[in-house]
């Protein structure tokens, strides 16, 4: 097993990954005889992961229930964290009571947000199941919902106790959901790891046909990278902003599409393909660079280019994103693969360009 730590001082927190976690789920989380655990899932992913993790939690004595939310992100939204708190309530569900999160990004979103507002905090443990789930949104303590103007637009920093990667979950992941991890994969060799990137090029076959130790791999250098960005800046105040490369674009993608018809990864892969060009205007990005991300993300069976969307549309959704500051929009632009930096002086003609 590897264990990574997300350093925060007295709010650090493991990450564990490896196969067959699940079964280990309480002795990792050292669970205890009347240790009160309500375990937030969907249908789906209940009927193929549920029973191991509830199983080794009641086998160290803690109580546990559990909560189906409907699956996918269009019910990413205010209703059903409603629901959610409800059932918390309705279950007398405690300050102490531990939220277990077991699914993908739409998932941990919630149920991380519940556990940031129910009773002003609880404590609240990822499971993630999803390439995507693992790799990015399970580690960091970004919770939220999303709002018909703008995507992930209320939410919480809430930072997990502990996040749980069980590889083996990714045997059973459709093919389209394990292409739209691999886009937020190639995100990390973007902003901050060309020799990443370069492995990305080297082994993408090998990620697409479930290799365990590709997959291992990838799953650790990301959660690596992205550990350290947050350890040093948790807030997004400043470092942290770069690992939204490429999501400017995409959340306007996914909100001008309608949440669900693009995959959060689907739309982050066209949208870092936009920022790409957009850096060879504003930033001097060699076409090269470019055309490498393109032929990777290509290869990884993503799309390189965004919908059909009217110029007004695009600005009109980027600038009700989240990363606006004093009305100006900003933007996660690469210098050269592996270097990122932010800018917020970039012309609405340089970025109309970059979608066309």
């Amino acid at each position: 097993m590897t264990t990574l730590t997300v350093g925060l001082g007295d709010r650090a927190y493991p990450i564990h990954i490896d196969s067959g976690l699940l079964p280990r789920a309480g002795e990792l989380l050292a669970a205890g005889p009347r240790q009160r655990t309500v375990i937030v899932t969907n249908a789906v992913i209940a009927s193929r992961h549920l029973a191991p993790l509830k199983a080794s939690l009641r086998d160290r004595g803690a109580q546990v229930d559990v909560v189906l939310l409907p699956d996918g992100e269009a019910h990413k939204n205010l209703s059903t964290l409603n629901d959610l708190l409800t059932r918390l309530l309705e279950l007398r569900a405690e300050r102490g009571t531990t939220l277990i999160a077991l699914g993908g990004g739409v998932i941990g979103d919630i149920a991380g947000f519940a556990a940031a507002v129910y009773q002003r905090g609880m404590p609240f443990v990822q499971v993630p199941t999803t390439l995507l789930a693992q790799v990015d949104s399970s580690v960091g303590g970004k919770t939220g919902v999303n709002h018909p103007l703008g995507k992930n637009m209320i939410g919480a920093f809430w930072q997990p106790r502990a996040v749980l990667i069980d590889t083996d979950c990714l045997a059973t992941l459709p093919d389209r959901e394990l292409r739209a991890g691999l886009a937020e994969v190639i995100k990390y060799g973007a902003i901050r790891d060309a020799a990443f990137f370069a492995w990305l090029e080297a082994n993408m076959p090998a990620l697409l046909a479930k290799d365990t130790a590709a997959l291992a791999y990838a799953i650790r250098r990301s959660c690596e990278i992205k550990s350290g960005i947050v350890a040093a800046d948790e807030r997004e105040s400043g470092e942290r902003a770069l690992l939204n490369f490429g999501h400017t674009f995409g959340h306007a993608i996914e909100a001008a599409q309608g949440y669900g018809a693009w995959l959060h990864g689907e739309a982050v892969a066209a949208g870092m393909v936009c920022a790409a060009r957009l850096s060879e205007r504003a930033c001097g990005l060699d076409p090269a660079g470019t055309r490498r991300l393109s032929a990777l993300i290509a290869a990884a069976g993503l799309p390189v280019a965004p919908p059909k969307i009217a110029r007004g549309r695009w600005l009109e959704l980027m600038r009700r994103d989240k990363k606006v500051e004093g009305g100006a929009m900003r933007f996660v632009l690469l210098d050269a693969l592996g270097r990122a930096q932010v800018r917020d002086d970039v012309a609405d003609a340089d970025v109309a360009a970059s979608v066309a």
